[in-house]
Order: C-alpha cells, then sequence, then structure tokens
C-alpha cells in the first residue's frame, strides 16, 4: 500500500492496531526487525514455496538498498530521528 501510494505508513499501521488490538502495526514491526532480516526472510520463502504472493516488495528492495534498514539504522517506514514517515 506504501508502495504503491496507497496509504502512509502511520495509516496503516494504526488502521491494523485499531482493527485488530494489536500493539504493532506490521511497518513499525518491519522497521524494529530490520527490512534486510525481511528481505532476506522473503527471498527465502519465495525460493522454497514459488508463491509470488511471498516474493518481496520492491519498495523493501529500495530502502535495503539505500541502507533504511528500521531503527538500527535510525530510518525505515519511519525516521527514528524525528517523527516522519517514508512515504507521508
Amino acid at each position: 500500500m506504501v508502495e504503491s501510494g496507497v496509504a502512509a505508513p502511520a495509516n496503516i499501521d494504526r488502521a491494523i492496531k485499531t482493527a485488530y488490538g494489536h500493539a504493532m502495526g506490521p511497518l513499525e514491526w518491519l522497521d524494529l526487525v530490520g527490512l534486510d532480516t525481511q528481505q532476506r526472510l522473503c527471498r527465502t520463502f519465495h525460493e522454497i514455496t514459488n508463491d509470488p504472493e511471498l516474493a518481496c516488495p520492491k519498495l523493501v528492495h529500495v530502502m535495503v538498498a539505500a541502507g533504511w534498514l528500521g531503527k538500527k539504522t535510525g530510518s525505515g517506514f519511519y525516521d527514528y530521528a524525528d517523527t516522519k514517515t517514508f512515504g507521508a
């Protein structure tokens, strides 16, 4: 949804947390785990299953290549130096 410009990360996370009562939204979780880690997981699952739904989104590849790995680098879907979000 972020990649296609449908919604900003904060809106996606807020919707999931509100609808499902989760403590973290999916993009907050990705920033915590690390986008590089998610990229490797997607690659592995996709290679095993050949399921296109499990392929890593292009945006994650772009962010990893740019060094935006999440909290460990200070930026990912969220900028941890301040409250700005990617794609907002």
